[in-house]
């Protein structure tokens, strides 16, 4: 008995000796009160290994009872003792600052976050876009980046139309024998849907076509067999030969050719028009763009900068033909234009039930047009899945404005999974004919993601 109580106490003793080292380092480590903390803590350890180690009393019936409730206690001794207070680090103290605010559960009031801090800590507030609708977003969006300046808005139609009234007096003179049209200006400035800045504006020249003279060939039975292209053949050369109407100059293999005439304007335009004095009189500088594959002028005035497209047009047959063709060896073939249909048909619509299709419209334009991968759907892609889906959404109120433009989200990335956007006045014509596979996935994946996260789109690029 002696040796086993002896050699308990040695034990005792060399495990007392190894709680002093611990706890004499804790101090230095830990300070006083975390010292204090660990000691208590070890106290209690302590104690419940001597009595699991200690021999119990066989003829006390509660030994084992207090020895359970004395571990209890222990245990609520450590427990019940404070935790020293965390040492706090440098990230913690911006983390509030940085991490964004939990957004409102339904139906709580956003309340600003009363703070227990010291009367010197500055309380941050939550943001207050986090009380906001998809819907309160896009219009904030759209007025605070995407909408055109009221100066500049005026400003480029009115430079653009004194460049159109200088360039038509100067076809009237300079080729008084072929009979141009009365130049006008289209584009999303002027008709509403949506321009993210002042900065283009297309000029339509129409080319008046003897009917009798002059026949439409569908694109089906061109030789690039796409509906979306036409050309325009002469005919009865046997009664009414070569330079029976004054457009047979640019004839190429019995078809009016868009690039023959195309090529004409250019040299006029380049060389034969002073530019310098019409600048000089309307207060900016105009010069015409050498390199592109277009009829392109570019003005720059004080306030603004404008690109003016010229566009050859033929409208015949209830078609409106652009003197556009695709780049190759063709150059007989004129581009089928909706865009003047496409504006009547969202403008009646929105008219007939006081709807917001061009008010979304403006909204989805701005954003593709501002985002690098999704600014080829801007425009008649757009226009094209709006009116699509106005045949099954019958609700396009202002209040619905939101929801529809997430279902036009979901609509473009139907359709980009096909690869086939049918335009809404010819269903052979595939708008997504011209993009690239590698761009119809970027698309895909970026309009996929914005169904459930849209805020992705009203990032500034």
């Amino acid at each position: 008995e002696f040796t086993r109580q002896r050699g308990k106490r040695q034990e005792d003793g060399g495990l007392g000796s190894v709680l002093d080292l611990l706890l004499a380092n804790a101090r230095l480590v830990l300070g006083v009160s975390g010292a204090a903390v660990l000691a208590v803590a070890t106290l209690a350890v302590k104690r419940l290994i001597d009595r699991a180690t200690s021999p119990r009393d066989e003829g006390d019936p509660k030994a084992e009872q207090k020895t359970l409730e004395e571990s209890w206690q222990d245990l609520a001794l450590i427990k019940a003792t404070p935790k020293p207070p965390k040492k706090q680090r440098r990230e913690d103290l911006s983390e509030h600052l940085l991490s964004p605010a939990r957004p409102p559960a339904p139906g709580e009031a956003c309340k600003p976050k009363v703070c227990s801090a010291p009367p010197e800590t500055p309380r941050v507030e939550s943001s207050p876009l986090c009380c906001l609708t998809l819907q309160e977003k896009l219009l904030s969006h759209y007025s605070s980046q995407l909408a055109v300046p009221e100066v500049q808005a005026s400003l480029a139609p009115q430079l653009a139309r004194s460049i159109c009234a200088q360039l038509q007096n100067f076809l009237r003179s300079k080729c008084p024998e072929l009979p141009f049209g009365s130049l006008f200006l289209s584009g999303p400035l002027l008709d509403g849907l949506g321009a993210l800045a002042a900065d283009h504006v297309n000029l339509m020249l129409p080319v008046v076509l003897d009917a009798t003279l002059w026949n439409l060939i569908p694109g089906e039975d061109t030789v690039v067999r796409n509906p979306q292209y036409w050309m325009i053949k002469r005919t009865d050369l046997e009664y009414f030969p070569r330079g029976r109407s004054p457009w047979d100059r640019f004839i190429v293999g019995r078809y009016l050719s868009s690039n023959a005439l195309n090529e004409t304007l250019r040299k006029m335009l380049v060389a034969s028009i002073n530019w310098p004095a019409i600048g000089s009189l309307l207060g900016c500088v105009i010069h015409p763009v050498m390199a592109s594959q277009e009829l392109k002028l570019e003005v720059k005035h004080d306030q603004v900068e404008l690109s003016i497209t010229l566009f050859p047009v033929v409208e015949m047959e209830d078609k409106v033909l652009l003197a556009a063709p695709p780049e190759g060896l063709v150059e007989n073939l004129w581009l089928e234009s909706f865009y003047r249909a496409e504006v009547s048909k969202v403008k009646e619509l929105d008219a007939g039930d006081s709807g917001a299709r061009q008010h979304c419209l403006r909204i989805l334009n701005g954003i593709c047009k501002s985002h690098p991968a999704l600014h080829k759907l801007s425009g008649s892609p757009l226009t094209h899945v709006v009116l699509h889906l106005s045949a099954t959404s019958l609700d396009w109120a202002e209040e619905s404005l939101a929801d529809r433009f997430q279902q036009v989200l979901e609509e473009l990335v139907s359709y980009l999974e096909e690869g086939v956007l049918p335009s809404y006045f010819n269903h052979k014509i595939n708008l997504f004919c011209e993009l690239l596979e590698e761009e119809i996935d970027e698309m895909g994946f970026m309009v996929y993601r914005a169904i459930s996260e849209p805020e992705l789109l009203l990032k500034e690029k």
